[in-house]
């Protein structure tokens, strides 16, 4: 059964705030393989103007995922998401993620389409402190395979 089009413009509510900690940023630069210092060393980052180390372009991914299970386990949408592929991811920064940031996360839903049987969702995940002020969006987009596929 295809996706509910009618979720488009849904919104859910706000995670917890998440603390940005400098030994994360460290672990995840390592995982992906960057190198950069400001990754890495807060000398470095503090002569490059920033306060602690810096959070690589995709970290956002790690508080974006967590923020979409609102999505993916919404009974009333009726995911199965053991039919689901990774489709697409972008990210659209105001500024950089630093040790220290304290964020939360909204989800929203801005596109479900279906074509050649299967679903596509598209989700927006915007990251901003718990004052309000925006720092990045993460959008993606899934794909639900269709029955038989």
């Amino acid at each position: 059964m295809p996706l509910d089009q009618s979720f488009v413009g849904r919104t859910y509510p706000p995670t917890e705030p998440y603390q940005v900690g400098r030994e994360k940023i460290r672990e995840f630069a390592a995982a992906i393989g960057a190198q950069d210092a400001l990754y890495h060393d807060v000398e470095a980052a503090q002569k490059a103007g920033y306060r602690d180390v810096v959070a690589p372009p995709t970290f956002p991914i790690i508080l974006s995922f967590a923020a979409m299970e609102q999505i993916v386990t919404d009974p009333e949408l009726g995911m199965d998401y053991s039919r689901v592929v990774h489709g697409d991811q972008r990210f659209a920064y105001r500024r950089p993620i630093v040790a220290g940031d304290e964020l939360v996360v909204v989800s929203s839903i801005d596109d479900v389409t279906h074509r050649g049987g299967h679903d596509f969702l598209t989700t927006r995940a915007e990251l901003a402190t718990p004052a309000g002020e925006p720092v990045v969006t993460v959008v993606c987009k899934l794909v639900v395979r269709g029955q038989g596929e």
